[in-house]
């Protein structure tokens, strides 16, 4: 239990002396497996992770979803998303941020990232909120948090690691995240009629489309209904894998592009890159905190933190809200996945233990990680708002998240209070 606690002390003072986090986990995990099991043994431990890694053949869904994400984004189909939202509701008061949630659903979809979906709205919807006269704190609080929803609604790459991790199934995993990520967006746009309520000058109204103006702009987003139905269709109705699902929409997101004139041999040489770097941070982080659970599991952390709990006399209930208040506190200072990374070693064992799903709390982790992307002084989908509009201050954009941030965690507890919401698709499939 002192080797794990020392172990997660040298982690975080490490972050704060600014080491990458992939290296202060990595390395820390190699040092403690030397000096509690013997040098030869961890650089025997840390050969086979990183093999093991590069050749998983599961892992290669995370690279593929990336890929699809990417080419989706360079097809402009985030843009059509907006239209066809806008049409139909734009006219109304907080219309605009509405379109705004209603289009990142939709992006998320068919993206699985968080912070690519932050990115791509931001280009798309802030520049309309701007010219119809939305507060940035309003128009920045809705595309950071209407962002989040591209890792709940599937495919998700959140999910898809927690589910590695795991060794939980990945298309059940994304099946019990269509609720909770629907149940999400609404309640979004339940807080942005209350904030223009309160304050109409935060939204003003936007012009009314005619019908055929919508049909036209519904018209347009058939190649999102297409890839949605292909992809998350065939993963739910037992068609083909995850992985297999991933590799199709990568192809059919290419083709979109290439069909639609978006794709050019210099940008897709740029999709690749991106998506190569992408890639080559999360596996970093994956096999650094693989080698620092390996650590912890070697020490007796996880059999003591599990006779803890179940000792303690506290109903299941609430240890799982426990567990969620140290994983909301920890958003507001971690970035998200290497929180998950550093976590799930110890508290999915607890999980298990006391009965409960690991589907349902892997729903559960990813709400979490929404409410820490948006939660400051660290949410990665601020930051990146930031770096993407740096017109608008760091502080409106702050002020603009804190309602969305009791929103979801709202839902968070709709969640533990429900677990049927995220259980019920997941049961029905094969």
């Amino acid at each position: 239990m002192t080797a794990a606690l020392i172990g997660f002390a040298a982690i975080f003072l490490l972050a704060v002396l600014r080491m990458p986090l992939a290296f202060a986990m990595g390395g820390v995990g190699i040092v403690g497996i030397g000096l509690t099991r013997g040098w030869e043994p961890a650089l025997a431990s840390t050969a086979q992770v990183v093999y093991e890694t590069g050749f998983a053949y599961t892992l290669s869904v995370i690279p593929l979803f990336i890929l699809m994400g990417n080419f989706v984004a360079r097809a402009g189909l985030a843009q059509e998303l907006f239209d066809a939202a806008y049409a139909f509701i734009g006219h109304k008061r907080g219309g605009l941020a509405h379109a705004t949630v209603a289009a990142c659903a939709g992006f998320g979809a068919i993206c699985g990232s968080s912070i690519a979906t932050a990115a791509t709205m931001g280009k798309v919807a802030y520049p309309s909120m701007k010219n119809l006269g939305y507060s940035d704190t309003l128009a920045m609080g809705v595309i950071a948090a209407g962002g989040t929803l591209g890792i709940m609604i599937p495919p998700s790459t959140i999910m898809v690691i927690y589910g590695i991790i795991t060794e939980t199934n990945i298309g059940k995993l994304f099946a019990a995240g269509v609720i909770p990520g629907l149940a999400s967006a609404a309640l979004m746009m339940a807080g942005i009629a209350w904030i223009t309520w309160r304050d109409p000058a935060h939204a003003p109204a936007g012009a009314r489309s005619g019908w055929p103006e919508r049909w036209r702009a519904l018209r347009g987003i058939w190649g999102v209904l297409v890839l949605v139905l292909v992809v998350l269709g065939g993963i739910y109705g037992g068609f083909f894998t995850a992985t297999e699902g991933a590799g199709i929409g990568a192809a059919g997101a290419f083709l979109f592009a290439v069909a639609r004139r978006r794709l050019s041999f210099a940008q897709l040489t740029e999709v690749l890159v991106e998506s190569a770097r992408t890639t080559a941070m999360l596996f970093t982080l994956l096999i650094a905190a693989t080698l620092f659970a390996n650590f912890v599991n070697f020490t007796t952390m996880p059999g003591d933190l599990k006779d803890l709990i179940t000792g303690s006399g506290l109903s299941p209930v609430m240890v799982v809200v426990a567990m969620m208040a140290i994983y909301v506190v920890l958003g507001t200072v971690m970035e998200e996945l290497t929180m998950v990374l550093l976590t799930i070693p110890l508290f999915f064992p607890i999980i298990t233990a006391l009965g409960y799903d690991p589907i349902w709390f892997g729903v559960l982790i990813v709400m979490v990680v929404q409410i820490g992307l948006i939660s400051p002084p660290v949410g990665m989908n601020m930051f990146v708002l930031n770096a993407l509009l740096p017109g608008v201050g760091l502080g409106a954009i702050y002020r603009g998240c804190w309602p969305f941030v009791f929103v979801l965690t709202a839902m968070l507890g709709v969640l533990i209070a429900f677990p049927q919401l995220s259980l019920w698709l997941p049961s029905l499939m094969r």
